[in-house]
């Protein structure tokens, strides 16, 4: 197909239902954060969830707002409990 890359397939279409978590500290309550769905703090780090598909676009976005990114993890399921 035009303009798709032989490597993106069924492995693509996984990637794209990935979330990450970002753990980011240093961001401070202003105009542009009252916009967000989350508060934001000073005195902590907060956690968002980011898809796959914006963390380039969440990484500039967040420094912009004056922030530091310390970690990145994926988001796992959480496991079933076992029946017994």
């Amino acid at each position: 197909m035009l303009g798709q890359s032989a490597l993106t397939g069924a492995a693509g279409s996984s990637a794209n239902n990935r979330i990450f978590i970002y753990e980011v500290e240093g961001l401070q309550q202003n105009d542009r954060t009252d916009n967000n769905q989350y508060p934001v703090r000073n005195s902590s780090t907060i956690l968002m969830q980011v898809p796959y598909s914006r963390m380039n676009s969440e990484m500039k976005r967040i420094t912009r707002l004056g922030g530091k990114i310390v970690n990145i993890r994926p988001m796992t399921e959480p496991e079933a409990a076992p029946h017994g």
